[in-house]
């Protein structure tokens, strides 16, 4: 008869016979095992002080099978050979390089140690004696209490048909938001193009409305549309997404990275969206997935009794952790727009594609801003320090209080700002100030003011002004010739000081110069007059030249 094991039933049933005085041989045919297999079981059972009962009266009790089974186990088993006693020899060299590399690698190893163990006896010896490809141990988590948690996962799940534009045989792909209850098991699934925050808050939107309620927790997979950071212990949520938590009342809990077992309620719904609800589906829009995952997690999958809960979901749902949600929102949530601007040189700082002034002690910072449909606010520390109302892109919102008062005039052509600073200097500048001003285009003309302040601060107010009521006198409006007067002492009719005085004008050297001798060639001398024939007064003019004579008398007539 072939080797087969014999459960506990068996053995009870031949222990059964034999106090009941039932022969060896008759067990044996019975229960269809060997007699010498009946032989050591009745054997065992002696040790144990098992006999029959006068009458054939049955007295097993379970504590009595425990100890003939305890006894049966503890036969020593077929013996190891030599590789195991090897095995044995080398545990400390195995253990050590089985924590760094493969045990096919720890056999090669050992062969170049000249120590050969075949592969199966040294794997047997690592998964009974090191613990080798044994996992941890898998302790459930209790399920909380109904309506606290919903767990949440994203993956791709199935694609669209293609269009009538596209390329024959593709196909457009899309994700999906899948919202697990983890008490009830029920679903709701919510397709996206694109796995951002944006289309994370939409799909949680059209959850609660789905559920007709608001679970105080959401637990998350790391996702980069929610969780920036992750970490174990402290994970860091998108700034948006948990302003979106902290409007609508729940908490997030990010699982730990690379951790399944976090989440297990939605780990694998991924795979059953995606063979389930969307395979061989032919779906022609974003809008037909919708509807499509809307009604497979509320017909389909909802009205399935689930193999944990052995409920349906809908039903558990509806029942036990509906009346438990929080109130469904009423308003839609605007999602607002997180921005880190820096505030440039102008003082103004960009929030998506428009300008914002920010007072002067910001400028070169780099400010928190956050955007709404009507305001702009800007925080530095998380203070406030600015406010805007929401402009479209391409405008500038500037606030005159944030520049200074000489800045704000010209940044926004106060022209009374400037008269008014000239008045200040006195009467005749600010008369000359007016009268520049004074045109049908005054912001053209407005640094021909700046101008003449800065005479101001250059000369004083004292000579720039009896400077322009000389000009205004005589009609002359020009800051730069106003400015030759002043800088030339002329404005009283005074002369001005030497210091004053022009520089002498030196009359730099040739650049190109050069002595004679640097030259190859000589250079040529002009030829000398030729005497004339003619006339004696032509043969005395060439002759040699005069004495020179004194300015004061006359010229002598030539002698004849």
């Amino acid at each position: 008869m072939p080797y087969r094991e014999v459960g506990m039933l068996e053995v009870k049933e031949v222990l059964r016979l034999w106090l009941g005085g039932v022969p060896k041989k008759r067990i044996a045919a019975m229960v269809q095992v060997d007699r010498k297999t009946v032989r050591r079981y009745i054997a065992k059972a002696k040790e144990q002080g098992l006999a029959p009962a006068p009458g054939g009266v049955v007295t097993l009790t379970d504590d009595q099978l425990a100890g003939v089974l305890l006894a049966l186990k503890t036969d020593p088993g077929r013996r190891h050979g030599t590789s195991w006693e090897r095995c044995i020899e080398q545990r400390a060299f195995i253990e050590k390089h089985l924590a760094a590399a493969k045990l096919s690698k720890v056999r090669r190893l050992l062969l170049r140690h000249g120590v050969e163990i075949p592969y199966a006896t040294l794997h047997r010896f690592a998964v009974a004696e090191l613990g080798y490809g044994r996992a941890a141990a898998t302790i459930p988590v209790r399920d909380p209490e109904p309506g606290i948690e919903v767990q949440l996962d994203t993956g791709w799940v199935g694609s669209f048909a293609p269009d009538l534009f596209g390329t024959v045989g593709t196909r457009r792909r899309f994700r999906a938001w899948i919202f697990t209850a983890v008490c009830s098991r029920h679903r709701f699934v919510y397709p996206a193009q694109r796995e951002t925050t944006a289309s994370a808050i939409e799909a949680c939107e059209a959850a609660w409305e789905y559920f007709g309620g608001i679970f105080p927790v959401l637990i998350v997979d790391n996702t980069r549309a929610i969780v920036d950071d992750a970490d174990a212990l402290g994970a860091q949520i998108n700034r948006v997404f948990r302003e979106y938590s902290q409007a609508r009342g729940f908490h997030v809990d990010a699982t730990r990275t690379r951790h399944p077992r976090d989440k297990p309620r939605v780990e694998r719904a991924v795979q059953t969206v995606r063979d389930d609800c969307y395979a061989a589906e032919q779906l022609q829009s974003l809008d037909d997935a919708r509807e499509r995952g809307r009604r497979w997690g509320r017909d389909e999958y909802g009205m399935r009794r689930h193999s944990s809960t052995h409920r349906r979901p809908l039903e558990y749902f509806d029942t036990i952790e509906q009346p438990r949600l929080l109130p469904a929102p009423t308003v839609p949530y605007e999602i607002p727009l997180w921005a880190e601007p820096k505030v440039a040189r102008d003082q103004h700082a960009q929030v998506d594609r428009a300008l914002y002034s920010l007072p002067l002690e910001y400028r070169g910072k780099r400010l928190l801003a956050r955007a709404d449909r009507t305001t702009v606010r800007f925080y530095l520390g998380g203070i406030l320090v600015k406010t805007h109302p929401r402009l479209p892109p391409g405008q500038r919102s500037t606030d005159p209080a944030d520049f200074p008062p000489e800045k704000a005039a010209y940044a926004n052509r106060d022209l009374d700002f400037l008269k008014h600073q000239a008045d200040l200097h006195g009467t005749a500048i600010g008369e000359l100030a007016a009268i520049i001003l004074d045109g049908p285009l005054p912001w053209t003309r407005m640094r021909r003011v700046y101008a003449l302040l800065r005479l101001v601060q250059k000369f004083g107010s004292a000579r720039v002004n009896t400077a322009c009521r000389t000009a205004l006198a005589f009609e002359m409006y020009d800051v730069r010739r106003l400015q030759r007067i002043i800088e030339s002492g002329r404005e009283t009719g005074a002369t001005p000081p030497p210091s004053a005085a022009a520089p002498a004008t030196v009359i730099p050297i040739a650049r190109y110069l050069r002595p004679a001798g640097q030259y190859a060639l000589p250079l040529p001398t002009p030829p000398a007059p030729l005497p004339s024939t003619t006339t004696p007064s032509a043969a005395l003019l060439s002759g040699p030249p005069l004495p020179a004579v004194p300015s004061t008398t006359s010229t002598p007539e030539l002698p004849s």
